[in-house]
Formats: structure tokens, sequence, C-alpha cells
């Protein structure tokens, strides 16, 4: 015995709880992934809980807020992990809620083929020898020969300041 499972490359104890098995006429065991669970969903229990998590009330919400909901009126149907694995099983997890499509927006572009075509400006801090005290400095530049057409420095930064 002990030279065949060498061979063979088993464990000698579980060709002897086989063996046993086969003597005792017990059925093979099952393999524990397709075991039925004792305190499983029937299919009709399966089918109303579906029709909850498909119904107007609970249809864009997670279940999550559908478990807490059946709650707050006295429902107890499944966990909130069942109603996870029942939406799983049926390929409908991930997001419930309708959404709006990606958009996809064209990214401006200037083109300045001249000088003084197009300008552009912009906000700088100038940080002073106090900390926390700052200056704007507002700056204009010409697109196309990337000078500085106009700037001007200003205590604070509001919209009347910009120069035009």
């Amino acid at each position: 015995m002990v030279k065949a499972c060498q061979v063979l490359g088993l464990n000698r104890s579980t060709v002897a709880a086989r063996r046993k098995r086969a003597d005792n006429d017990e059925p093979p065991r099952r393999s524990r992934l397709h075991a039925v669970q004792p305190r499983a969903l029937s299919q009709q229990e399966r089918a109303v809980v579906t029709a909850l998590l498909h119904s107007e009330a609970h249809c864009d919400q997670a279940p999550a807020a559908v478990y807490q909901r059946l709650l707050e009126q006295s429902q107890y149907h499944c966990s909130v992990s069942t109603m996870h694995r029942i939406l799983r099983s049926n390929q409908e997890a991930g997001e419930r809620r309708h959404q709006r499509p990606a958009q996809h927006h064209a990214i401006p572009r200037l083109l300045a083929t001249a000088p003084h075509d197009v300008w552009s400006w912009d906000i700088t801090k100038l940080p002073l020898v106090r900390r926390g005290v700052y200056l704007s400095l507002y700056v204009v530049l010409d697109l196309f020969s990337r000078f500085a057409v106009a700037w001007m420095v200003s205590r604070k930064e509001t919209a009347h300041l910009p120069p035009s």
C-alpha cells in the first residue's frame, strides 16, 4: 500500500478513507462548491427578491439602500450580500442608476496666424516678504509672438481689474 501510494502520488489516509466508504456503501462526498446550502433561498424567494430589485421603487438603488428601505417597512427577505449574489447570478452587478453616456467635448484650440490675432491672459500670485501675503500679476499675452502685450500688479484679485 505504501509503495503504491508513493508511485501514484496519493495520500495513504485518502485511499484508506475511500476504501472504508466503499466498503460501507456510502455515497461519494460532493465538493463543497456544489453543496446546497441548507438556508439558501428557494427559487420562489429568489424570484421575489429579483422582482423587488427590479421594481419601480428600487430599480436604481443599491442593494444596501433597498435593504434599508425594506427594513423601514418591516420587511425582510434576505441579507444585502444575498441581494448582491442574486444580481451577480443574473449578470446585473454594477451600477444600477441610469446615467448619461460620457460626453467627449473637443478641446478648444486657439490658432494665431499673425501678431495681435489672438490674445490670452493669466493671473500669477507673487509672494511678498510677509508670509501669506501675495500680489496678483495680470499678464496679457499675444499667442503668435508670445510677447506680453500688457501687464498689471494688484493687491487683490477681482474681476474688474484684468487689463483689457
